[in-house]
This record gives structure tokens, C-alpha cells and sequence, in this order.
């Protein structure tokens, strides 16, 4: 396998640490799903707002799994309104947005769907179309690693929760 492996390849584990600096998230896991075509995004909160001859998506983030006293106010361009089938074969109309994804120090312009995962496990799933140029090895987790960012924001968090 290594030598079938392109050099500007990067193998990822099935949980990653990603970024979405143009959102304002430093840190939030992803879940790679290679099932899913698109990204997915947890996010609440969902407003649509017009200025001029753009439609604008606002919505709030709970970036830390489990806790929900972590928000991020986002707001991006509107891209377009899907008709998504969940892995439970619900249809659900979402927006879409267009975003830049840091992942084992590689920045794509990746689509996203918004859609309310409280009840899921991962925040983010991250979908074959954000995977280009990436191998998935299932049986590891996290070979990318976190970034001094990554790393402070969860040091932050993680201290804020023992001050509660």
C-alpha cells in the first residue's frame, strides 16, 4: 500500500481533528463518511438573511461534543438547498454552504449541510467530496494530529469546564 500512496496524499484516520477558520471554529472532530457525498455540519440556530441580491445562512455552532455551553455565531453565503436522505432514510430539505476545511495542514473549499446533530455523536461528518487527496486507514484514529490552535482552544475549554 505505501508505494501505491501519492506524495501529496495524506492518510487520515476514521476521527479527525478539522478547522473552518473562515466559520471561526478552531477545533471540531469530524467523522469521515465515506457514505455521505457531502460534508455535514452540526448547527442550530438557523436564520436566513438577505442583503442585496445575497441570501446569507446564520446559525450557531456547539463545536465540543457533549458540551453545550461552547458557541460559535457563524454566518456564510447561502450555495443552495438540497433534498438530503439521512443514514435513518429521512428526506430533509438543508442549506448549503461553501467553506474552507484544514485537515492534516491541507486547506480545501469544501460544501456543507446544515443540519441539528445534538443527538449524534460527532459534530461534523466529513463526506467523500472533502476527501480528495486523502487515504482513510479505519483502524486509526487522529493521525493528523492537532494544530497549536487546536490544541490552546481545547485547553481553554477544558479549563472553563473545571471552573464550573
Amino acid at each position: 500500500m505505501d508505494s501505491e500512496v501519492k506524495s501529496e496524499s495524506k492518510i487520515i484516520g476514521w476521527r479527525e481533528w478539522v478547522s473552518m477558520p473562515n466559520l471561526g471554529l478552531v477545533a471540531i472532530k469530524g467523522k469521515v463518511d465515506t457514505g455521505a457525498k457531502t460534508s455535514s455540519l452540526h448547527a442550530f440556530d438557523i436564520a436566513l438573511e438577505k442583503k442585496g441580491a445575497k441570501t446569507y445562512v446564520n446559525f450557531k455552532v456547539h463545536p465540543i461534543q457533549g458540551d453545550f455551553t461552547v458557541v460559535v455565531s457563524c454566518r456564510a453565503p447561502l450555495v443552495d438547498i438540497r433534498s438530503v436522505t439521512d443514514s435513518g432514510g429521512h428526506k430533509e430539505d438543508r442549506y448549503v454552504i461553501r467553506t474552507t476545511m484544514v485537515l492534516a495542514n491541507i486547506k480545501k473549499k469544501i460544501e456543507l449541510t446544515l443540519s441539528n446533530r445534538e443527538t449524534m455523536k460527532f459534530r461534523m461528518l466529513i463526506g467523500r467530496a472533502a476527501l480528495k487527496h486523502f487515504y482513510i486507514d479505519p483502524t486509526q484514529s487522529y493521525l493528523a494530529g492537532k494544530t497549536i490552535k487546536q490544541k490552546r482552544f481545547i485547553k481553554e475549554v477544558k479549563a472553563m469546564r473545571g471552573k464550573a
